[in-house]
C-alpha cells in the first residue's frame, strides 16, 4: 500500500509520547505526499498537528481484532509500538503474564501469586504442542522436552532477565515440570533431588535487592540428564560470576545472602549455640543495608527447610555442622575491630571477642591473624620486609578474605550438590536450564556490569543466529525463495572486549604490573579506542568513565576498581595462615593443588565458573576477567551444540506493584533482551503465516460464488489473493502456508470488515424497510376503514325517508317468507335423499354382515372338525407311546420280580437246608450223649438205685424230646412241600408272563424302530424341501424389481397373515388342554408306581409270614433276628428297579416329545416358508432373515448330535465299571453269607447242644446233693452248665473243665467278633463306591436324557455344582480365566457365566466341607483374575469382561452366604443352594478390592482412549456453519494441511463412547457399574474441555461458546438415547455448560454481572474471572471484556466460599460402589459350553 492509502482518514497510527513511550491516534484529514503534518486526534479528544517527515511515517496500529494476541509475530504491523500495546493489553486487561514472540516466550512478573503452576497444569500441557495452549513456561518445557525425545538431540533453555524479573523463578518451574513428567521407576527420588538443589543455592546465592526480594547474585547452568527412557538420572550444575562483594558490603535497603539471616534466625536453638552467634542486626556484614527482615518471609522456617534439603541430598548433619561454621566465622569476621594507630598503622585489641571466636570455629592461631590482618609481607630478591597497613587496607584485606572464604564455601557446596546428583553409567541426552543475568544498566556501573553485560552479547550473537537459521529452515520447508535478510550482528562489540587488545586483554596487562591503576588502564583504553571504533566513545564531562555501544544500549561504566575486582587477591599471609588451620573444611579450601570433590562426569567438565586458586605466584594467577571469558566461552560451545529455547523475562514496574505496567521500563527491556531484534527480523520477511484452510475459513465471506465452487481449497485461495492483492510480491503460497508481508494481514482484516459492515447495512436497510412498509400498510388499512364506515354512515343519513323506509321493511318481509319457503323445500329434498341412501347403505351393511357372518360360522365348523380330527390324532399317538412305555415298564418290572423271587426261594431253601443239617447235628450230638451216659452209668453200679430213678426220668425226657424232634420234621417235610409248590406254581404264572411281555415289548420295539426311520425319512423330505426353499428365494431375490410392481397384493398377503395370527392365538389357547393331558399322565404314573408299591407290601407280608412261621417253628431267638434283617436288607434293595423305571419312562417320554415337536417344527416351518413365497414376495429381506435362522437351528441340531455322540461312548466303559463293581459287590456278600452262615451254624450247634444236656441232666443233678447244688444256682448260664456236666462224671475235675470251656468259649466268640467287624467295614467301604459310581451314573444319563430332548434340565436333576478335583484347579483358571477370550463367547453365553461356573465350584468344596480345598480354589481364582488384569492392563475388552465376572462372582458369594440381607431375593431353590459349612466374607472383602482395582484400571483404559479426541472434538472441530472463529495465531502454531479429514471431531467421541457402551453392555456389565463408567467418562470430558478451555485465549469467544453448547447438546443426545439419564453424567457437564454459557451472554452493565454470579454456581470465582479476562472478540463488532466489569463481578463473587483452584482435576475418581443384585439364573440351569474346555468338569 502506497503512503496516500496508510495516511488515509481513519486509520489510526502510533506516535512518539514521553509518559507512554507511544500514544494512539486516529488520523482525521487524509495525508497527501509531501505534507510536513499529519492531522491527528488523541484518545483524550486532543486533536494535534502532528510533524511528520514523508519517508518515515508514524507506525500503524493493528486492527482491535488482532489485539492481545497470544503470539506477536500474530499481529499484522511489527513494530515496537505494537509490541508495547499487545503486551500491555494481555498483561493489564486480560492477567495474562506469558507471551509468544517467535521463538521466545516473553514472561512479565506479576509480583503476585497465580493458580497457573499446579500439577494439573502441567499434566494439561504434558503432550501438546507449543501453538495448541496459551503461552507459559511449561509449553516452552514440554516443547524442549518433545524434541529432546523426539530427536534424540541436547536442549538448553535460556532464562534470561534483569533482577526482579523473575528468572529464579521460572528456571525452577522448568525443573519442576521436567521433574513431573519424567518421574523414574527407580526408588532414588532423583527428581526430587533435582528440585531440592533450588532451596540451597538460592540459600547460599540469592539476596534481598531494591528490584527483587530473592534475586539470584549468579549466574547458573543447570544440565539434567535423562537416560533412554526419557527419565531423570541425574544433574550437574555450573555457576558464574558470583556477587563475592555483597558478603562485605550492601546497599541500603538491601540483604546480604538468605543463609546468613536464616543462621542467626536459628542461633537461640542449642545445636548453634557453639557458633555463637546473635540477631542479624548485631553483625556488620548483615546489618549494613539497614534492612535485616523480608515482609512476609520467616527465616527461621526458610533455615529447617534448607537442612531438609540438604538431608534430601544426602548431606549430613557433620556436613551441615561444617558449612554453618564456616558461615559463623565469616560474620565474627566482619565484626573484629581494627583500630587506626596513627596514618600509617592500624592494630586489633587481643581481647577482640570476635577475632578469638573467628580462630576457634576455623581452629587458627589467634596471635598470627590478628597480626596479618594489619600487615603485609614484601617479598623482593634480596629481602622480605613487612610493612604495616593503614586502617582501610587492614578492612580491605579483611573483607576480601571473607569474600574468599565465602567464594570458595559456595563452590564447595556446588560441588558437593554435583556429587549428590550423579549418576552411574552413561546419560542419553541432557536439558540445560540457564538461568542468568540479563542485560543491566545503573546509575554507577563498575566491573560486574562489565561482565554481565558482555555475557549478554555473546548470548544475543547466538540468539540471532539461532532465529535466522529458523527462519531460513522455514522458508526451505515451505519451498519458498530465501532472501538474505539483513539482522543486527554484535560480532563488533564482542570483538572490542574479548579480541587480541582489547579491553579484556589491557585489563589483565594492567593487573600484572606492580603498580599497576584504574586510570592507566582506562587511558590505554582511550589511546586505543577513541576515534578509532565507533562502538567506544569518552564521555564528554568525565575522565574516569568509558563508554560502550551494546546491542540494547549505551552504557557508561565508572574505571574505580576494575583492576581490585579483577585481581581478586587476598595477602599470601593470610592463605599460609587459614592453610595451617586444623578445621579439614578450611585447609582444603587453601591447598595449592586441590583434588575435584566430585567425581560427575558431563560433556563439559567445568563444575564452575571459579575454579580454586592454584598458585600464589602472581605472574600464574588468572584473573576474574579471564576466568570469566573461558567459562563463558565452555557455555557457548555447550549452548551450540544444543538446540536453544528463550525464555525473556520482564520487570513490569520497579514499585512491585501486582499487575502495573510502567510502559518506559518495558520498553527498555524489550530493547534489553532481543524481543524487538526478533520482530525486526520477522518483519522484513514474510512474518504473518497462515495455513490454507485458515485462510479460507476466514475470509470465505470475500470469495465469490464462482470461486466458491471450485472443490480445491488451496486453488481458491490463490485466486482470491491475486484478485484482492495486486501486488505479487506482498505474499507468498508455500506447500501449507501463505506468508504475508507486514500490513498484509490488516489490509485483508479491513477487506473483511467491510464486507461484513456492507452485509449489516444491507440487511438493516432490509430489515427497516420491511419494517416500515408493514406500518404504513396497517395504517393504509386503518385509514381505509375509517374511510369506508365515515362515508357510509353518510350516506345512510342522506338517504333516510318515511317511505324509503317502509319500502324497505315491506321488502325485508317479502325476502323472509320467500327465503324460508326455499328452504323448507330444499330441506325436504335433502331429507328425502338422505333417507334413501341410508335405506341402501344399510341393507348392503346388513347383507355384508349377514355373508360375514355365515363365512365365519362354516369357517368355526371346519376348524372343529379339523381340530377335533387333530387332537384324535394326537391323543391317539399320545396313547400309543403311553402304552409302550407302560408294557415296557411292566416287563422290566415283572422280570425284576421275578429274579427277585427266585432269589428269595433259592434263600429260603439254603436256610431250610442249614436247619435240617443243624438238626442232624443235633441228633448226632445227642446220641454221643447217651454213649456217655451209657458208660456214666456201667461206672456208677454203686448207686444203681438212685441211678434207676434218674435214668427213668432221664428216658421219659428223651423219648419226649424224640416225639418233639418228630413232630418238627413233619412240620418240615409240610413246609417244604408247600414251598415247592408254592414256587412251581409261581414260576410257571412268570413264565407265561414273561413270555407274554417279551413279545408285547418285541413288537413296540418293532414299531419304535419304524417310527423313528419314518422319522428319519421325513426329517430328510424337510431337508430337500428346505433345499428347494432356498432356491426359491434365489430366484425371488432375481425377481425383486418385478415383484415391486405387485404392491396391491401386499393388502391381501397382510390380511392372510392376520388370520394366521389369529389361528396361532387359538392354537395357544390348546396349551392348557395339553398340559391338563400332561397331568393325566402323571396321575397315571402315580397311580401305576402306587400298584407297584402294594404289590411290593404284599410280597413282602407273604415272605414275612412264611419266615415267622419257619422262625416259630424253630425256637431260636438269635437265629430267628439274623435271618430277618438280612431278608429287610434283600428287600430294600429293590429301589434300583425304581430309579430303572423312572429313567427308562423318562428316556421313553422325551424320545417321543423330541420326535413330536421336531416333526411340529419342521412342519411349520414348512407351511410358514411356502406360505411366504407365494403370499410375501416383496419382503425378501424377511425371507434371507428366515434363511439364516433355519441354518442355524440346522447346525445346532448337528452340533447337538455330534456331541452326543461323543458322550454317548463314554457310557458303555462306565457301564462296564459299574457292573464289574456291582460283581464284586455280589462276590463279597456271598462271601460274607457264607462266613455268617458258618458262625451262626456254630453258634447254634453250641447251645443246641448246652439246652439238651441241661433238659437231659436235670434230673441226675437234683440226686446228687453236694455236687447238684452249683448246677442249680449256675443253671441259666453257659458255666454252669459245664460245671453240671463235668459234676457228674468226676466232682474233683470240675473247676479245670469249666475254666477250659469258659475259655475256648471267649476266645472263638472274640475272634468271630473281630472278623464280623472287618467283614462289615469292607462292605461298607464298598456300598458308599458303589452309592457314588451310580449317582455319576445317573447324572450322566439325566445329561444325555436332557441333551436328547432339547429342553432345560430339570431343576430335580441338578443341585448346582460343579464336581473338580483338587489337581484340576491349575487347569480351570488357565481354561476359564487366563486363556478365556470374551470376544466372540459373551454373545452366546449368559452375563457372568464364567463366574457361576467359579461359584458352582466353590459349592462344591464347601459341599465336601473340606476347608483346605475350598481355600486353596479361592487363592487361585483371585490369582487367576489379578494375572488376566495384569497381562491385559491396556485391554479395553478384557477388562469390561472381568470386571463384570468379578462383580457377578462376589453378588454370587454374598447371594448364596447364608445371610438374611442377601436372602430376600432368592427363590426357594436358590436359598437350598447356599453355603452349609463356610463363612466367606473375608474372600468377599478381597474380590471387592480386587473389583475396584480393576474397575479403576478399567477408567484409566477409557481415559487414555477418549482423552486424546477431547480438545479436538469438543473445542477445536467447528461442525456449525458459519461461526467459524479461527484467527491469525503466528509463529507458534500447528501445521496442517488442506484435508481435515483425520482430525477428531464431535462424532469420534460419541463413537468412542458408543463403542465402550455395547462392549460393557455385551460383557453384561452391570447397570449401575455403567452408569458411573459413563459418569466418569463425562466428568472427564468436561473437566478436559473446561481446562483446555482456561488455557487456550483462542477458544474464548462467542462464537465457541455456541459450539460448545451445541457439542454439550449431543453428549445429552447420547445420554437420552441410551436412556442413561439417571446416571448423573450430565450434571458433571454442568461447570462446562456454564462456561460456554458465559461466553455468550452479554458483559457489560451491573445487570450483566448479577446474572453471571447468580448463573455460574459451578464455577469457582477464579474460573469466572478467567474466562473474562480471556474473553476474545472475534471480529470488530464484538466488544471486550473491560477490565471495570470484571472487577465488578470479582466483588460479587468476594463472598463465596469456593476453592481458588483454576484447573479441575481431571485424575478425580468418583468413588464406586458395587450395588448387590442377586442372580436370576438358577445354578441347576447353567451348562458349560465346549468351547470352554472343561470337559474334566461334572455337573452334580
Amino acid at each position: 500500500m502506497c503512503a496516500a492509502e496508510l495516511g488515509s482518514k481513519y486509520n489510526r497510527v502510533w506516535i512518539p509520547d514521553n509518559e507512554e513511550v507511544w500514544q494512539s491516534a486516529e488520523i482525521t484529514k487524509n495525508y497527501k505526499a509531501g505534507d510536513s503534518f499529519l492531522h491527528v486526534q488523541l484518545e483524550d479528544g486532543t486533536e494535534l498537528s502532528y510533524p511528520v517527515d514523508p519517508a518515515a511515517l508514524p507506525p500503524l496500529r493493528n486492527p482491535d481484532i488482532l489485539v492481545g494476541e497470544n503470539d506477536l509475530t500474530a499481529l499484522s504491523y511489527l513494530h515496537e509500538p505494537a509490541v508495547l500495546h499487545n503486551l500491555k493489553i494481555r498483561f493489564v486487561e486480560s492477567k495474562l503474564i506469558y507471551t509468544y514472540s517467535g521463538i521466545i516466550l516473553v514472561a512479565i512478573n506479576p509480583y503476585k501469586q497465580l493458580p497457573i503452576y499446579g500439577d494439573a497444569i502441567i499434566h494439561a500441557y504434558s503432550g501438546q504442542n507449543m501453538g495448541d495452549m496459551d503461552p507459559h513456561i511449561f509449553a516452552v518445557a514440554e516443547e524442549a522436552y518433545k524434541q529432546m525425545a523426539r530427536n534424540n538431540k541436547n536442549q538448553s533453555i535460556i532464562v534470561s532477565g534483569e533482577s526482579g524479573a523473575g528468572k529464579t523463578v521460572s528456571a525452577r518451574y522448568t525443573m519442576r515440570y521436567f521433574a513431573t513428567v519424567s518421574k523414574s521407576s527407580s526408588n532414588a527420588h532423583v527428581e526430587d533431588k533435582v528440585l531440592a538443589s533450588n532451596p540451597i543455592t538460592e540459600a547460599v546465592g540469592n539476596a534481598k535487592t531494591t528490584r527483587n526480594d530473592n534475586s539470584s547474585r549468579f549466574g547458573k547452568y543447570t544440565e539434567i540428564s535423562f537416560d533412554r527412557s526419557y527419565q531423570i538420572i541425574g544433574a550437574n550444575m555450573r555457576t558464574y560470576l558470583l556477587e563475592k562483594s555483597r558478603v562485605v558490603f550492601q546497599s541500603e535497603n538491601e540483604r546480604n545472602y538468605h543463609i546468613f539471616y536464616q543462621l542467626c534466625a536459628s542461633a537461640m536453638q542449642p545445636e548453634y549455640e557453639h557458633l555463637k552467634l546473635g540477631s542479624a542486626e548485631e553483625f556488620n556484614y548483615t546489618r549494613m543495608g539497614g534492612s535485616t527482615v523480608i515482609e512476609g518471609v520467616d527465616d527461621r522456617a526458610n533455615m529447617v527447610e534448607t537442612q531438609k534439603t540438604f538431608a534430601l541430598l544426602g548431606l549430613k548433619r557433620d556436613f551441615q555442622m561444617d558449612v554453618f561454621k564456616m558461615l559463623a566465622a565469616i560474620l565474627h569476621l566482619g565484626n573484629v575491630e581494627i583500630a587506626a594507630v596513627g596514618d600509617e598503622r592500624s592494630s586489633i585489641s587481643m581481647e577482640d571477642k570476635h577475632l578469638s571466636i573467628f580462630c576457634e570455629l576455623l581452629d587458627l592461631n589467634c596471635d598470627k591473624m590478628a597480626r596479618w590482618l594489619c600487615h603485609r609481607k614484601i617479598v623482593t630478591t634480596s629481602e622480605t620486609v613487612v610493612k604495616p597497613m593503614t586502617r582501610a587496607q587492614a578492612v580491605n584485606a579483611r573483607d576480601a578474605l571473607a569474600k574468599k572464604i565465602y567464594s570458595h564455601l559456595f563452590d564447595f557446596i556446588v560441588e558437593r550438590i554435583n556429587q549428590a546428583l550423579q549418576f552411574p553409567g552413561k546419560q542419553h541426552t541432557f536439558i540445560g536450564v540457564l538461568d542468568i543475568y540479563g542485560f543491566e544498566t545503573f546509575d554507577v556501573n563498575s566491573f560486574e556490569q562489565f561482565c554481565i553485560n558482555y555475557a549478554n552479547e555473546k548470548l544475543q550473537q547466538q540468539f540471532n543466529l539461532h532465529v535466522f537459521k529458523l527462519e531460513q529452515e522455514e522458508y526451505m520447508k515451505e519451498d519458498i525463495p530465501w532472501t538474505l535478510i539483513d539482522f543486527y550482528d554484535n560480532q563488533p562489540v564482542i570483538d572490542l572486549i574479548e579480541a587480541k587488545m582489547g579491553i579484556l586483554e589491557l585489563l589483565d596487562e594492567e593487573c600484572l604490573l606492580p603498580h599497576g591503576k584504574d586510570e592507566n588502564w582506562l587511558q590505554k583504553l582511550y589511546n586505543n579506542f577513541v576515534n578509532k571504533n565507533t562502538l567506544f566513545e569518552k564521555p564528554r564531562m568525565s575522565n574516569t568513565s568509558f563508554i560502550i555501544q551494546h546491542f540494547a544500549d549505551k552504557v557508561e561504566y565508572k574505571c574505580e576498581g576494575f583492576l581490585e575486582k579483577n585481581r581478586d587477591t587476598v595477602h599470601e599471609v593470610l592463605i599460609e595462615i587459614l592453610k595451617e588451620s586444623k578445621f579439614h573444611l578450611c585447609t582444603n579450601f587453601f591447598q595449592d593443588s586441590p583434588v575435584s570433590i566430585s567425581p560427575f562426569s558431563s560433556t563439559i567438565n567445568v563444575k564452575s565458573a571459579r575454579p580454586v586458586l592454584k598458585s600464589p605466584n602472581k605472574q600464574l594467577r588468572t584473573t576474574v576477567g579471564s576466568k570469566f571469558r573461558n567459562s563463558l566461552s565452555l557455555l557457548m560451545v555447550t549452548l551450540n551444540a544444543t538446540t536453544p529455547h528463550y525464555v525473556r523475562c520482564i520487570k513490569p514496574n520497579d514499585e512491585k506493584l501486582p499487575f502495573e505496567f510502567d510502559s518506559k521500563r518495558v520498553a527498555q527491556q524489550l530493547r534489553a533482551c532481543g524481543v524487538l531484534e526478533t520482530i525486526r527480523i520477522s518483519a522484513q520477511s514474510y512474518p504473518s503465516r497462515w495455513t490454507y484452510i485458515e485462510f479460507f475459513s476466514r475470509y470465505s465471506i470475500l470469495m465469490t460464488q464462482q470461486e466458491l465452487s471450485i472443490n480445491d481449497k488451496k486453488q481458491i485461495c490463490k485466486i482470491v489473493l491475486q484478485r484482492l492483492i495486486q501486488d505479487p510480491n506482498q505474499y507468498q503460497f508455500g506447500r501449507t502456508k501463505i506468508f504475508f508481508r507486514a500490513g498484509q494481514v490488516a489490509y485483508l482484516e479491513k477487506l473483511r470488515s467491510d464486507r461484513l459492515r456492507q452485509a449489516c447495512t444491507l440487511l438493516q436497510r432490509r430489515v427497516r424497510g420491511w419494517l416500515q412498509r408493514r406500518r404504513f400498510l396497517a395504517l393504509r388499512r386503518a385509514a381505509l376503514t375509517v374511510q369506508q364506515y365515515f362515508r357510509g354512515q353518510r350516506t345512510v343519513r342522506q338517504a333516510i325517508t318515511a317511505r324509503n323506509l317502509k319500502e324497505t321493511w315491506a321488502a325485508i318481509i317479502i325476502q323472509k317468507y320467500c327465503r324460508g319457503y326455499l328452504v323448507r323445500r330444499l330441506c325436504q329434498l335433502i331429507h328425502v335423499a338422505a333417507v334413501t341412501i341410508q335405506a341402501y347403505t344399510r341393507g348392503f351393511l346388513a347383507r355384508k354382515k349377514y355373508r360375514k357372518m355365515r363365512e365365519e360360522q362354516k369357517a368355526v365348523v371346519l376348524q372343529k372338525y379339523a381340530r377335533a380330527w387333530l387332537a384324535r390324532r394326537r391323543f391317539q399317538n399320545i396313547r400309543r407311546f403311553v402304552l409302550n412305555i407302560q408294557l415296557s415298564y411292566r416287563v422290566q418290572q415283572l422280570q425284576k420280580r421275578i429274579e427277585e423271587q427266585s432269589k428269595e426261594n433259592h434263600g429260603l431253601l439254603e436256610r431250610l437246608t442249614n436247619l435240617a443239617s443243624t438238626h442232624m447235628n443235633d441228633v448226632d450230638t445227642i446220641q454221643k450223649l447217651e454213649s456217655e451216659l451209657e458208660k456214666l452209668t456201667a461206672q456208677k453200679r454203686t448207686y444203681e438205685e438212685k441211678g434207676k430213678k434218674y435214668k427213668e426220668d432221664s428216658e421219659q425226657k428223651i423219648l419226649k424230646l424224640e416225639n418233639q424232634n418228630k413232630e418238627l420234621q413233619e412240620q418240615k417235610e409240610t413246609l417244604e412241600i408247600k414251598l415247592q409248590e408254592k414256587t412251581e406254581e409261581m414260576k410257571e404264572k412268570m413264565d407265561d408272563l414273561t413270555q407274554q411281555l417279551f413279545n408285547d415289548v418285541q413288537k413296540e420295539e418293532n414299531q419304535r424302530m419304524i417310527l423313528e426311520k419314518n422319522f428319519q425319512n421325513q426329517k430328510q423330505d424337510y431337508e430337500k424341501e428346505i433345499e428347494l426353499l432356498k432356491g426359491e428365494i434365489k430366484i425371488l431375490k432375481e425377481e425383486k424389481i418385478q415383484l415391486q410392481q405387485q404392491i396391491q397384493q401386499e393388502i391381501t398377503t397382510q390380511d392372510g397373515l392376520k388370520m394366521e395370527v389369529g389361528q396361532l392365538t387359538k392354537q395357544a389357547q390348546k396349551i392348557p388342554e395339553l398340559q391338563k393331558e400332561i397331568e393325566l399322565l402323571q396321575t397315571q404314573k402315580l397311580d401305576v408306581e402306587k400298584q407297584a408299591h402294594s404289590q411290593k407290601r404284599e410280597l413282602r407280608e407273604k415272605m414275612s409270614e412264611v419266615t415267622k412261621q419257619l422262625l416259630e417253628s424253630y425256637d431260636f431267638e438269635d437265629v430267628r433276628s439274623r435271618l430277618s434283617t438280612e431278608d429287610l436288607e434283600h428287600l430294600n434293595e429293590d429301589g434300583e428297579l425304581w430309579f430303572a423305571y423312572e429313567g427308562l419312562k423318562k428316556a421313553t417320554r422325551v424320545l417321543e416329545s423330541h420326535f413330536q415337536s421336531q416333526k411340529e417344527i419342521y412342519e411349520k416351518e414348512i407351511e410358514g416358508l411356502n406360505f411366504k413365497v407365494e403370499h410375501l414376495s416383496q419382503d425378501i429381506n424377511h425371507l434371507q432373515k428366515l434363511f439364516r435362522e433355519e441354518n442355524d437351528i440346522n447346525d445346532g441340531i448337528r452340533l447337538e448330535v455330534s456331541r452326543l455322540t461323543s458322550e454317548n461312548l463314554v457310557i458303555p466303559d462306565l457301564k462296564q465299571q459299574v457292573a464289574e463293581l456291582e460283581n464284586q459287590k455280589l462276590d463279597l456278600e456271598n462271601r460274607l453269607q457264607e462266613q455268617t452262615i458258618k458262625l451262626k451254624g456254630k453258634m447254634e450247634e453250641m447251645s443246641n447242644r448246652l439246652h439238651y444236656e441241661l433238659e437231659r441232666d436235670r434230673t441226675p443233678r437234683r440226686t446228687t446233693e453236694a455236687q447238684n447244688e452249683v448246677d442249680i444256682k449256675e443253671k441259666e448260664s453257659l458255666k454252669d452248665t459245664i460245671q453240671g456236666i463235668e459234676g457228674l462224671s468226676n466232682g474233683l475235675m470240675q473247676d479245670e473243665i469249666q475254666g477250659e470251656l469258659q475259655s475256648k468259649i471267649k476266645q472263638v466268640t472274640t475272634r468271630l467278633a473281630e472278623e464280623n467287624m472287618d467283614l462289615e467295614e469292607k462292605l461298607d467301604m464298598k456300598d458308599r463306591i458303589i452309592k457314588k459310581l451310580e449317582d455319576q451314573i445317573k447324572t450322566l444319563t439325566k445329561t444325555i436324557e436332557k441333551s436328547e430332548a432339547h429342553v432345560p434340565t430339570v431343576p430335580k436333576e441338578y443341585i448346582g455344582m460343579m464336581e473338580y478335583k483338587k489337581e484340576d484347579e491349575e487347569r480351570i483358571i488357565q481354561n476359564l480365566i487366563l486363556d478365556l477370550k470374551p470376544r466372540g463367547v459373551v454373545v452366546n453365553m449368559i452375563p457372568g457365566l464364567p463366574a457361576h461356573i467359579l461359584f458352582m465350584c466353590v459349592r462344591y468344596a464347601d459341599y465336601l466341607n473340606d476347608a483346605d480345598m475350598l481355600k486353596s480354589f479361592m487363592n487361585v481364582t483371585i490369582d487367576g483374575i489379578k494375572q488376566v488384569v495384569k497381562e491385559h492392563s491396556e485391554d479395553f475388552e478384557m477388562l469390561s469382561f472381568w470386571l463384570s465376572n468379578t462383580y457377578y462372582f462376589l453378588n454370587c458369594l454374598k447371594q448364596y452366604s447364608g445371610e438374611e440381607e442377601f436372602m430376600k431375593h432368592n427363590t426357594p431353590r436358590q436359598n437350598k443352594n447356599c453355603l452349609k459349612h463356610f463363612d466367606l466374607s473375608e474372600y468377599r472383602q478381597i474380590l471387592s478390592d480386587l473389583a475396584i482395582q480393576i474397575y479403576h484400571q478399567f477408567i484409566i483404559v477409557m481415559e487414555n482412549n477418549i482423552q486424546h479426541m477431547i480438545v479436538p472434538g469438543m473445542l477445536e472441530y467447528e461442525s456449525l456453519q458459519g461461526i467459524s472463529g479461527l484467527k491469525p495465531t503466528g509463529f507458534r502454531k500447528r501445521s496442517s494441511s488442506i484435508d481435515d479429514t483425520d482430525t477428531y471431531t464431535m462424532t469420534s467421541i460419541l463413537q468412542q463412547l458408543s463403542y465402550f457402551y455395547s462392549t460393557m453392555c455385551q460383557n453384561g456389565l452391570d447397570s449401575e457399574l455403567l452408569k458411573q463408567a459413563v459418569k466418569q467418562l463425562f466428568f472427564l470430558i468436561g473437566a478436559v474441555t473446561l481446562n483446555s478451555l482456561f488455557l487456550r485465549k483462542d477458544m474464548c469467544s462467542c462464537r465457541k461458546g455456541m459450539q460448545i453448547r451445541c457439542n454439550i447438546s449431543y453428549l445429552e443426545e447420547w445420554l437420552k438415547d441410551k436412556n442413561l439419564q439417571s446416571s448423573n453424567a450430565k450434571e458433571t457437564l454442568e461447570p462446562l455448560s456454564q462456561a460456554a454459557w458465559l461466553l455468550q451472554v452479554k458483559k457489560i452493565t451491573d445487570d450483566d454481572a448479577k446474572e453471571i454470579c447468580e448463573h455460574c454456581t459451578s464455577l469457582s470465582t477464579v474460573q469466572i474471572v478467567k474466562i473474562l479476562n480471556s474473553y476474545t472478540p472475534i471480529d470488530d463488532f464484538e466488544k471486550r471484556v473491560t477490565p471495570s466489569f470484571v472487577r465488578k463481578v470479582q466483588a460479587m463473587l468476594n463472598n463465596r466460599e469456593d476453592v481458588p483452584q483454576l484447573m479441575l482435576d481431571t485424575k478425580h475418581l468418583f468413588q464406586v460402589t458395587f450395588p448387590f443384585t442377586p442372580s436370576p439364573h438358577a445354578l441347576e440351569l447353567i451348562q458349560v459350553p465346549s468351547s470352554f474346555k472343561l470337559g474334566f468338569l461334572t455337573r452334580v
